[in-house]
């Protein structure tokens, strides 16, 4: 079982990313997956969730407008698409996926964690 984030990188003021997150070793038709992110000094935050089963979806006050979460079925995969980037999103970014039809997400309990990936807002 394993989940395999990739996507960050360093970008600057306005600018987009994408995150992936690809599962292996299970099916997610029942869990509840997305990301978490964070910022050096801070805790663990939810950041956008999408629950496999309805595709009922979770953002952030502080990402809706800017960020997309989308899921492809095929790869097993499930994407986070990051627009309107600012400096304030500058955090470790972690997938997670629970089996559970919770949105959104805790940090306690998680079944399973990716890496983390770094994304950078700077100019």
């Amino acid at each position: 079982v394993q989940l395999q984030a990739s996507g960050g990188g360093l970008v600057q003021p306005g600018g987009s990313l994408r995150l992936s997150c690809a599962a292996s070793g299970f099916n997610l038709k029942y869990y509840t997956i997305g990301w978490f992110r964070q910022a050096p000094g801070k805790e663990r935050e939810g950041v956008s969730f999408i629950r496999i089963s309805d595709d009922g979806t979770y953002y952030a006050d502080s990402v809706k407008g800017r960020f997309t979460i989308s899921r492809d079925n095929a790869k097993n995969t499930v994407f986070l698409q990051m627009n309107s980037l600012k400096y304030e999103d500058t955090a470790v970014y972690y997938c997670a996926a629970d089996y559970s039809a919770e949105l959104p997400l805790h940090p306690i309990p998680v079944d399973y964690w990716g890496q983390g990936t770094q994304v950078t807002v700077s100019s």
